[in-house]
């Protein structure tokens, strides 16, 4: 059984606009019932008994009062179109509100970032250089390589942008993940220790893992290394090679090379990188024929030499001082 008395005072307080959201979304469904009808005839009787009770009338008053009366109902659906609209104006204002606050923290977040000062560190040829990023992770940079970092990690991200050779050994931060870029591919990381080799003269690039997992994020693709993991990825054909690797990550931090299927002109960029040479190939060289190997901390005699025997006799070279020309 309704409650004629509680409608009747819940349409009064809509009419004097003391009402909460709640009483007007209850207002409304309302007046979708038929009984609704018999609590507004109630209530501009009411009206009508105040109004009388108030002050004595005139005729001519007592019919502009009536005529107030019977125009209640046209009043309330005024109000209903009126609640809507403030309704909507309401969820606007809140929309924007929203908007106004993520906008203003991207805007804030832009700010510290335009306000953070970056960092840039290269390496020449023959050179190597160790880094401590303002997280407290640590970097080695190899020869010919450049890495941009700001003095400070701000937002969600603390990434950093890498074109050459670097291994790094990242302090663990699970709500702020840690990001290499590169023109090549992108590696995510919480806390690990990896490789990444991305030159942009050479043919291969490479994500070696040392421990840890990281993930490989690349223009139309995405994979998981874990801990012994390498993948070596062909950016002139697309190809790529996932595979276990149980040996020492980052040989060269110790003055290694060492090669796995590596065009020999990706191997003779390794060795300019690495000794300050110039190399160039004779006419009629195939320049896309694979080495494989390791070498020692050797000179760059025993290293022409180990790869000459390693191409069967395909490769020969002559070195004129720190000039070095491969040829059949």
């Amino acid at each position: 059984m309704k409650d004629i008395k509680k409608d009747i005072s819940l349409f009064r307080r809509y009419l004097d606009d003391l009402y909460t959201t709640a009483d007007a979304r209850k207002l409304l469904d309302e007046l979708h019932t038929s009984e609704s009808h018999d609590i507004l005839d109630d209530l501009t009787a009411e009206v009508w008994e105040e109004s009388s009770s108030q002050q004595t009338f005139t005729d001519l008053e007592r019919e502009k009062y009536k005529k107030e009366a019977a125009q209640l109902l046209k009043r309330i659906e005024h109000k209903k179109r009126t609640w809507f609209r403030r309704i909507t104006v309401a969820a606007a204002g809140v929309a924007a509100v929203l908007c106004i606050t993520l906008g203003s923290i991207r805007y804030l977040a832009y700010l510290e970032d335009q306000d953070a000062t970056y960092l840039e560190a290269f390496t020449r040829y023959g050179e190597k250089k160790q880094l401590l990023l303002p997280d407290g992770t640590q970097l080695q940079l190899n020869s010919c390589s450049y890495v941009r970092y700001p003095n400070r990690f701000n937002g969600d991200l603390r990434k950093v942008e890498l074109e050459g050779e670097g291994y790094f050994k990242v302090a663990r931060n699970e709500k702020q993940p840690f990001v290499v870029g590169t023109s090549r591919l992108d590696v995510r990381v919480l806390g690990t220790q990896f490789n990444v080799k991305s030159y942009k003269e050479d043919e291969l690039v490479s994500v070696s893992v040392e421990s840890g997992k990281v993930q490989v994020n690349l223009p139309e693709a995405m994979m998981r290394l874990e801990a012994q993991e390498q993948v070596i990825i062909n950016t002139v054909s697309g190809e790529y090679s996932k595979r276990k690797e149980a040996r020492e990550v980052a040989v060269w931090r110790k003055g290694e090379l060492r090669f796995q299927s590596a065009p020999i002109r990706d191997v003779a960029k390794e060795l300019e990188r690495m000794y300050g040479c110039q190399i160039s190939f004779s006419p009629g060289v195939d320049t896309t024929l694979q080495i494989s190997g390791e070498h020692g901390n050797h000179s760059l005699d025993d290293v022409l030499e180990s790869i000459r025997f390693i191409s069967g006799g395909k490769l020969k070279y002559r070195k004129d001082g720190m000039k070095i020309t491969f040829y059949k």
